[in-house]
């Protein structure tokens, strides 16, 4: 059963960077613009930067996610900074416990660690990083469980240890679009983050298996959740609907199996998809928001009541890197509050 809270608290916002390699430039520009936009998200007071591990893309640079954590925490002071997730099942848990207490020791109270179960690309490059498909996500959990022992002080006496990692306390998300994670996440006591930026069908039955499998734990006495959603705001609705057909474009090449950079805006997509393109394209950006502040934030606002969530990440998949800090910047700016809590009873 749900029940309805009328307290206002402000929503948190949070960044997804996919860190695009924009058409003309190189990984190297992506992760330049990548510090520059963290440092400006930190100034906009957002609460974490995430980046997601994606392989074989060349429109995505964020593939050694470890690596870029380090250099945006190394430029920035307050955000937290962390994975979006990491795919588990293309690493050891112990590489990831070493990897992640690195980062915690550098960073100390500003590393979170978001943990996937798919691959983050496609099959063939899957075997590439994993040498073969035994498992294939199905031992997600008992990776999980090696490697949140890996990190737990009672590790210590262990014959194999996470140094460093062993006993610090760094967050651990689970990530989904489905409900495996979220039950997992539910059971454990762990935090949950819903992927609606590109699988919107089953937000709210994962969020609600979520809080119904909810058991506290010494991590969360209370469900927390959080859902990514693409946000494309500029001055005009019209200027942001033109800025949105880059995205618009990128994931027409994830549906047509294409792999190019990020492409620049175009005045009309009639000439880019067919009608069936476009029907699938726009069901992957469900939960997508396009235009001005003024057009934008009721419709934020009203995701916000209608799913209960405690946090929102938004990704921006923006062609001129000036036009995505604006982006962040104008959504920063928008006030949301999370006017509905969900509670268990």
């Amino acid at each position: 059963m749900v029940n309805i809270s009328e307290e206002n608290t402000p929503l948190a916002l949070s960044v997804l960077d996919l860190v695009p390699v924009v058409s003309g430039k190189t990984p190297a520009d992506s992760f330049k613009n990548t510090l520059d936009l963290a440092q400006e998200a930190e100034r906009f007071g957002y609460t974490r930067y995430w980046m997601a591990e994606h392989h074989n893309m060349a429109g995505i640079a964020s593939s050694a996610t470890s690596i870029l954590i380090s250099h945006v925490a190394g430029g920035t002071s307050t955000i937290r900074v962390g994975s979006g997730g990491i795919m588990l099942p293309n690493h050891s848990p112990l590489v990831i416990a070493e990897q992640f207490g690195t980062l915690e020791s550098l960073f100390p109270g500003r590393i979170d660690l978001g943990l996937g179960r798919a691959p983050g690309t496609d099959q063939l490059t899957a075997m590439a990083l994993r040498r073969n498909l035994e498992g294939a996500g199905e031992d997600f959990a008992q990776n999980l469980a090696e490697l949140r022992e890996y990190l737990s002080a009672d590790n210590a006496g262990a014959r194999v240890r996470a140094i460093p990692g062993e006993g610090l306390d760094i967050p651990i998300w689970l990530l989904g679009s489905s409900t495996y994670s979220a039950q997992l996440a539910g059971l454990l006591g762990l935090p949950f983050s819903f992927a609606s930026h590109f699988a919107p069908n089953l937000l709210f039955t994962a969020l609600q298996v979520y809080r119904d499998s909810f058991r506290p734990s010494k991590v969360l006495q209370e469900p927390y959740a959080m859902a990514c959603v693409n946000v494309i705001a500029a001055d005009t609705d019209a200027e942001a609907e033109r800025l949105a057909t880059s995205l618009y474009m990128a994931f027409l090449n994830v549906i047509k199996g294409t792999r190019t950079t990020l492409q620049p805006p175009v005045d009309s997509m009639d000439s880019v998809w067919n009608e069936a393109e476009r029907y699938a394209t726009q069901q992957m950006l469900s939960y997508t928001f396009v235009g001005s502040a003024e057009t934008i934030k009721n419709k934020m606002q009203a995701f916000a009541n209608e799913t209960g969530v405690d946090e929102i990440m938004a990704a921006g998949m923006i062609y001129d890197h000036d036009a995505r800090v604006k982006s962040y910047k104008i959504l920063s700016e928008l006030q949301l509050q999370k006017n509905v809590a969900y509670i268990r009873s």
